[in-house]
């Protein structure tokens, strides 16, 4: 996994996600990303704790990859290096 291509990205319905992410060509109306690996970051319960990473639908799916239409992301970023190290442990 290249660092560069692990982002986070926030969704229009506010869902912060940190993930592997590659630009898709894809025909109008289709999903235009490939989202690898999700995970999904949460608060931590614990006033001044780190948030927390959990793996994005895997209640739902045994799928790692999933396609997301871009215009449903609101931003992307980088994300700090605590992160990174969680997500870089809980993928080895």
């Amino acid at each position: 996994m290249e660092d560069k291509k692990l982002k986070i990205l926030v969704l229009q319905n506010k869902t912060i996600l940190l993930s592997q992410i590659e630009e898709i060509g894809a025909d109008i109306g289709e999903p235009d990303c490939k989202l690898t690996e999700p995970y999904l970051v949460k608060d931590s319960p614990i006033e001044g704790a780190s948030p927390t990473i959990e793996p994005w639908l895997v209640s739902y799916t045994d799928q790692n990859t999933f396609m997301l239409h871009s215009d449903k992301i609101l931003t992307i970023t980088d994300p700090n290096s605590r992160l990174l190290n969680l997500y870089k442990d809980l993928t080895k």
